[in-house]
């Protein structure tokens, strides 16, 4: 049973891991407005956040934001924009933006695995806080920087 939800989780990363390489080599559509969506994407899974079932302290809570921030850091510091020759915007490429994907997806299953005391729909919404926070600071200050090569672009 839960052999078959690490696959799932491995085909779930891999298909991101493969959408996030492939942009790279395609031209980023419109105002970026896109950059955004996962972010809506991701909304129903606050549903397991809010459940009465779920029993989180403060602290939990607490450190579960403090680790997606961190997890949002390296994505962040590796999340580029770049007008090429084309006159377009592309993201950059960058094998340090593939190798820290691979480290934060490791590092989440690692920390999971590490919480037994926990129970599984506690850890679930702690699991989701954290994501949202390292999804929405590395998806907002992406936005913030593609903005940043849009408005330069125009000017020039």
């Amino acid at each position: 049973m839960q052999y078959g939800i690490y696959a799932m989780l491995l085909v779930i990363f891999g298909l991101v891991l493969w959408r996030r390489t492939r942009a790279m080599v395609r031209p980023i559509k419109g105002s970026g407005l896109r950059i955004l969506l996962p972010l809506l994407y991701m909304s129903p899974a606050l549903a397991v956040v809010i459940q009465p079932s779920v029993h989180m302290t403060s602290i939990e809570i607490v450190v579960s934001v403090i680790f997606g921030i961190i997890l949002s850091v390296p994505l962040i510091y590796t999340t580029g924009y770049e007008v090429r020759e084309d006159g377009k915007i592309y993201a950059k490429k960058s094998i340090g933006f593939v190798i820290a994907l691979i480290c934060v997806f490791i590092i989440r299953r690692l920390v999971t695995n590490f919480l037994p005391h926990i129970d599984v729909l506690t850890l679930n919404a702690l699991s989701i806080i954290s994501l949202f926070v390292y999804i929405g600071l590395w998806r907002i200050i992406s936005y913030s920087k593609f903005k940043k090569v849009y408005n330069s672009s125009l000017a020039v």
